[in-house]
Formats: C-alpha cells, structure tokens, sequence
C-alpha cells in the first residue's frame, strides 16, 4: 500500500484550534460512553478514545465531564455522517462528522463548498476509491517480530509496512482490538504511537500550483466547520 507516511495528513487536522479539538473530544467520548458503557474497562473503544485524547492533552476534567453527562442522563445525541466532496484537479474528501444537527451540518458544509467552487459527490461516488482499514503504529520490535506476534496470536491483517523504526499494520476495522492485544501480549512494553480507524485512499495524487493553494483553502474551511470530526483525502502534502 505505501500508505504510512501520509497518515498524518490523511486526518487534516494539525490546524485545528484546542478549543475544536477538545469540543471533538468532548462530543464522541459522551456518544461512545452513551452507546457502550461509562466505565472503560467494559467499554474498549471508551478506554481507547480516553487514551488518545489524554495523547492529544485534552483536559482530565472535560473527558470526566462527558461521561459524567451519560451517568446523569443528559438526553444529547449525535449521529455519524460522512459526506463525499469532489475537490479540485481530482482531489477527492470523506468529511466525517459527528454532529446534533443534521441541518446545521449540511448547511455549513454547503457554504465551504460553495466557497471554494468544489462539489459535494452522491453517497458512494467518493467512498469507492477509499479503504476504511485500522491503523496501529509503533517502534522497538522489527517487522519479522510483529509478524510472529501476530501469526501466534492467529490475527488477520491487511498489510504491514516498515518504515525506518517505525511498524505500521493495517487490518479490518473489528480487528483493530486484537491486533494491539496481540503487540502488547507478546511485547509489553511497546507503546502504540498509531491507534486509528481511518479511510485511506487506494490512489494518491500531487497537486501544484493554483490547485493545491484551492486545496488548502478547501482544508482550512473545512476545519472551521465545529460539526467536522476528521478529513481525509487522496492528496500528498
């Protein structure tokens, strides 16, 4: 796949501002915890959702505070959308969002796209040319090691690419659980650098130019949007 060194930018999200980063938090910690349990240790994509954000140094008190709404029985609810936009010179976008709103959402997606002259795609007219795969990241073993590792413990994965100390798998998005537990069974002490469900494009393009200067436009608009969780798309940056 050759995929590893664009993870970072898959996400879009290094120009976030801390208080949108903490209202994404904030907003899928409380809907994880609702759908599956406050307490972490019953509820894994809980315990995994509070790890990265404490990675990212979200506050203690507003991860508390989001599980606390579900205990109190705050009636907040969210729903997932994915919306497929057509950018510029091939340029291809899953804009993920988690939002109380369905309107507001539309609405405000609607005016970047507008802004930038690009085009929102029907449902599936993007989301083809995209794999939605696990991501799990780290160093301190070899590839040979995380091989064994996981052939011992009989989990699948897509792929497995190293890069300089860095191991990075890929597998199906319900395995992403066994594939850490696998790493961390046979090497404790391994700390996981990478813990991600993403959307990764099958093909990337390189923009230049007038295109790419349309592209960044598109991203940072598009970063201001409060209900937009994640962006990922098909450009090297």
């Amino acid at each position: 796949m050759g995929r590893f060194p664009n993870i970072a930018a898959a996400k879009a999200k290094s120009g976030a501002a801390r208080g949108k980063l903490y209202g994404m938090y904030a907003k899928e910690i409380y809907q994880t915890a609702k759908t599956g349990g406050v307490t972490p240790e019953g509820n894994p994509s809980l315990k995994r959702l509070i790890e990265k954000a404490k990675k990212e140094q979200v506050p203690a008190d507003i991860i508390k505070r989001a599980i606390d709404k579900v205990s109190s029985g705050v009636g907040e609810d969210y729903q997932t959308l994915t919306y497929e936009i057509f950018g510029p010179a091939g340029s291809t976008l899953m804009v993920k969002c988690l939002t109380d709103n369905v309107n507001r959402s539309v609405s405000d997606l609607r005016a970047v796209i507008n802004k930038c002259h690009v085009k929102m795609g029907a449902m599936g007219s993007v989301a083809y040319m995209y794999d939605n795969l696990c991501v799990v990241g780290f160093e301190g073993i070899s590839e040979e090691e995380t091989m064994e590792a996981l052939i011992a413990a009989d989990v699948d994965f897509v792929d497995l690419e190293a890069d300089g100390n860095t191991i990075m798998i890929y597998g199906n998005p319900q395995d992403l659980f066994k594939i850490k537990t696998a790493i961390s069974d046979a090497y404790p002490k391994v700390e996981f650098t990478v813990d991600d469900i993403s959307l990764l494009p099958k093909e990337r393009i390189t923009l230049e130019g007038e295109a790419l200067e349309e592209f960044n436009r598109l991203l940072s608009l598009l970063d201001e949007v409060d209900d937009v969780q994640n962006v990922y798309h098909n450009v090297e940056l």
